[in-house]
């Protein structure tokens, strides 16, 4: 579980630096790595 909430929070950082730089399309290719990492944290607290 640790390692997963620190890949979430490398792929956010990514986010935001993305964002601020305006690469529009690597900002939304990061969300979509947050957001699996998202899933499998709320998988692996289900079970």
């Amino acid at each position: 579980m640790k390692e997963l909430i620190k890949q979430y929070e490398a792929a956010k950082e990514k986010a935001l630096t993305f964002m601020n730089n305006g690469q529009l399309h690597a900002y939304f290719e990061a969300l979509v790595e947050m957001n699996h990492y998202k899933r499998l944290m709320i998988a692996v607290r289900a079970n």
